[in-house]
């Protein structure tokens, strides 16, 4: 991220600073700067666990839910969760300017548990079915040291914003964000996962969150440092929904309660709303050992503004490690999460609280544990002409949750990431008795207690299986 820094004079030019702008043209040619600026902070979230792109270019991270458009909670949604890591920028591009212009489009094929499809083609049967993704388009700017990024998307039936920030780039290689950028907690971006599905983290908003607020990013040697103040979560976007018509998992003002005996029932506006959020990252690389390692902690603490609530408080720590040997990655992470608030709010209780994205709203435990693993390997496949690499995994994760009569969400995935050119294409095979996005058999959104396979009661605890292609093309 040092492109631009210092002009290149005939004479009187310090050593120093010839070498800043020898790296600075050589990020331009390579298109790398931002792994650049990563290694000299030390440590970098996408290197760390192996990717290639920039830690916080906003990269596609796939389709969200094509939630039902019910009036929540009539129907869970019946599509799956965004895609976890996205292909490097291809070189076309349009450039205008400092700007930089592109997007994606993208497609699923799924076949999976999702009984009454009839009797034609459908995501339940009969040969599976194909479904239009997401459509974005992005924009990236540099002058100089200034830098930024914008992103929105459109789904099927709601539209959001992204992303959207400006920031500076610093001579040491530290920079600033100022708008609605990504949260630093967790190894990396989309914290431990590789799939298409992420881990559990992400749809508990403990990954791959974006808020708006101001975060700083710097580094002292193998020691990389996150700081950040965030305002409040990403305003609601278009959609059917009262206030879930956004990317990232957050606590959100809904239409529903629950009655004595867990029947969902229509309410007033109420529920939860993040503000003055405050989170701290450090992690330590240590590139020399055998296996390269990135041992790191995250923590966050914020507000709770309710809606026909008492006002609480959420927090959450993460202690997480990356490990590298040849093309394998090993990233661990285990996290304690807790949201405070009190039982005077149309659920009744202090257990759960609604959280939504993609224009659906759900209600999640409140407190509880969520370790997490993915196993991966790189294999870059310079033998076949039509395939660039391709990354298999194994991946495992697990709400643990306090409420001794909740049923704990586990979910398991093993697929494939494949990169050719513009395109990225993501194969997984998820396994989940807790994680509405993979399945619905069994599940009724009548009753929160004996209906649905969810990050909450988790009432339909069976295990459902899902399919699913995701092709994306990028531009």
């Amino acid at each position: 991220m040092l492109s631009g820094l210092l002009p290149l004079t005939a004479s009187g030019t310090s050593l120093s600073a010839l070498e800043r702008r020898v790296m600075a043209l050589e990020q331009e040619l390579a298109e790398a700067r931002a792994d650049l600026a990563a290694a000299q902070r030390g440590a970098a979230d996408r290197p760390a666990l192996g990717l290639s792109a920039d830690l916080d270019a906003e990269p596609d991270r796939g389709a969200g839910p094509l939630t039902a458009p019910l009036a929540e909670p009539a129907a869970g949604p019946i599509a799956a969760a965004p895609a976890a890591v996205a292909p490097p920028p291809p070189a076309d591009k349009i450039r205008i300017g400092p700007l930089t212009i592109g997007g994606a489009m993208r497609v699923n094929y799924v076949l999976g548990a999702y009984p009454g499809g009839g009797d034609g083609p459908s995501r339940g049967g009969h040969g599976g079915n194909f479904e239009l993704d997401t459509f974005r388009i992005n924009a990236d700017l540099q002058v100089e040291q200034l830098v930024g990024a914008l992103e929105y998307r459109w789904y099927d039936g709601y539209n959001f914003i992204h992303t959207g920030w400006l920031g500076w780039d610093f001579v040491d290689g530290s920079q600033v964000q100022v708008g609605v950028n990504r949260v630093p907690f967790g190894p990396g971006p989309y914290g431990v996962s590789q799939s298409w599905f992420f881990d559990q983290h992400y749809y508990l908003g403990l990954a791959d969150d974006l808020q708006l607020g101001v975060k700083y990013s710097t580094g002292f040697g193998d020691l990389a440092l996150d700081l950040a103040y965030y305002n409040r979560s990403v305003w609601d976007g278009r959609g059917r929904s009262r206030d879930s018509a956004r990317y990232s998992y957050a606590p959100v003002i809904w239409t529903s309660g629950l009655d004595v005996d867990g029947n969902v029932v229509a309410a007033a506006p109420n529920g939860y709303q993040r503000r003055h959020q405050f989170n701290l990252r450090a992690i330590q690389s240590f590139p020399d050992w055998p296996v390269v390692t990135a041992l790191g902690a995250s923590v966050q603490y914020g507000q709770l503004q309710g809606r026909r609530a008492r006002d609480g408080d959420h927090w959450a720590a993460s202690l997480h490690m990356t490990n590298t040997w040849n093309n394998w990655l090993l990233a661990t992470q285990v996290t304690r999460f807790a949201h405070r608030i009190h039982a005077d709010n149309a659920l009744g209780t202090a257990t759960l609280l609604p959280m939504g994205a993609y224009d659906f709203a759900w209600p999640v435990a409140a407190k509880g544990w969520l370790p997490a693993v993915s196993l991966s390997y790189l294999w870059e496949t310079d033998a076949i002409p039509w395939l660039d690499s391709v990354r298999p995994y194994l991946e495992y994760s697990t709400i643990l949750k306090d409420e001794g009569d909740f049923k704990n969400s586990a979910l398991l995935i093993a697929g494939a990431a494949w990169a050719r050119g513009n395109w990225f294409i993501y194969s997984d095979l998820a396994w989940s008795d807790g994680n509405y996005f993979v399945g619905n058999r069994g599940d009724d959104y009548s009753n929160i207690f004996s209906g649905v396979g969810d990050f909450g009661v988790n009432g339909n605890d069976r295990w459902n299986y899902r399919f699913n292609i995701n092709f994306g093309y990028y531009f």
